[in-house]
């Protein structure tokens, strides 16, 4: 948990954002490596590679909709959390 909140911490726009755009792609990155790794050990885990696979759809169309919206926040957001776009 304690993750979670210095993800919200370094993405937030202001004090008391915990659901902007940025900190939703932050958490779902974070999702996403977690559930990667966890792959490494179980190869055959096919239900939860639907989680997988819907939290990376989840997480493109919001960068998507960023990019669209704010490029600046867009381009920070990628760099701050290493993607590649």
């Amino acid at each position: 948990m304690k993750l979670k909140k210095d993800i919200i911490k370094s993405l937030a726009i202001h004090k008391k954002d915990v659901g902007s755009t940025a900190v939703q792609i932050g958490i779902l990155s974070e999702k996403i490596e977690k559930l990667s790794n966890h792959f490494k050990k179980f190869k055959k885990d096919k239900h939860s590679s639907r989680g997988l696979t819907k939290s990376v759809n989840q997480r493109k169309r919001l960068l998507h909709y960023l990019n669209k919206n704010d490029p600046i926040a867009y381009s920070e957001v990628v760099k701050k959390l290493n993607l590649r776009k």
